[in-house]
């Protein structure tokens, strides 16, 4: 029989009641998302109680909005405000990609149409010296998705810890290593540059181990660069200003000397979007 007793269904006359299938409450139940609420040890069939039919529903239309396993099993075991809140900052971010998607579709337009030469005009390339100095880093392999947020711990982190060497001295930078997406993670390395060499050397040797801090000293170079707002900085804007960058120097007939940069020069919390806060740069070799 369909109905076991007036509380226990077995799952073909629950997956009726739900207008799911058998085949995705086997799968609920897989992912722990939805367990029977008795399994017959002897011939294995499952039986759901009634009242399990608005979870089973609600899972699935969690599922419709391509939310992560892990964030669904959240929604489902909290209360109503607090699981309509966890609906809306996945929402949130859904939204946030969706237009980090756009505003690369239209980036990729513009190059497979062969209008690259036009948005490398909108910066701005020059280049500038900087002196040899000392540098306190960071290290991580990362993808372009946790990138941001390593950013600012890191860089937070490393000028909290430049006050016990001699105070920072210049903007700090993030150098990559190699690229950064979200299938390759790098690794990128948060730079801050300080006074006093000794003092950074002591630090690094009692703090260096858990998040792969350095010391080193790095020589004096040119840098070719552009200025970019802090809208720019975003994904996939980013990306224009360093072709940019690329596409100046190969006009130039200047050599690469060493990894990409962005360097960070201005308050971020402070700055609006249109305020300059960042330089895209390379190493060049001097001509």
């Amino acid at each position: 029989m369909a109905v076991v007793d007036d509380e226990l269904l077995t799952i073909g006359a629950f997956a009726a009641r739900a207008r799911l299938s058998a085949k995705a409450l086997r799968l609920y139940d897989r992912l722990g998302l939805l367990a029977p609420d008795r399994v017959d040890e002897a011939s294995g069939y499952r039986y759901y109680r009634a009242g399990q039919v608005e979870r089973a529903r609600l899972v699935a239309l969690l599922r419709q909005l391509d939310m992560p396993l892990a964030r669904i099993a959240e929604v489902v075991e909290a209360d109503g405000e607090r699981a309509a809140g966890l609906l809306d900052a996945f929402w949130a971010d859904v939204e946030t990609r969706v237009a980090g998607q756009r505003t690369l579709a239209e980036y990729l337009r513009g190059r497979l149409s062969g209008r690259s030469s036009e948005m490398y005009g909108k910066f701005v390339v020059e280049t500038v010296d900087v002196p040899e100095r000392v540098v306190i880093t960071e290290t991580r392999h990362t993808l372009a998705d946790e990138l941001p947020t390593w950013i600012g711990g890191s860089l937070g982190r490393l000028e909290k810890a430049a006050r016990e060497c001699g105070g920072v001295t210049a903007a700090p930078y993030v150098v990559y290593h190699a690229e950064v997406s979200m299938e390759s993670d790098g690794p990128a390395e948060s730079c801050v540059p300080v006074a006093d060499e000794a003092a950074a050397r002591a630090w690094a040797e009692a703090h260096g181990r858990p998040r792969e801090t350095k010391v080193r000293v790095e020589p004096a170079q040119r840098l070719a660069y552009t200025r970019i707002t802090k809208a720019q900085v975003a994904h996939p804007q980013i990306i224009a200003a360093f072709e940019a960058v690329e596409h100046w120097m190969a006009q130039e007939g200047l050599e690469m000397a060493g990894p990409c940069r962005e360097v960070y020069f201005a308050d971020w919390d402070a700055a609006g979007p249109e305020d300059e806060v960042c330089d895209v740069a390379f190493p060049v070799k001097y001509k």
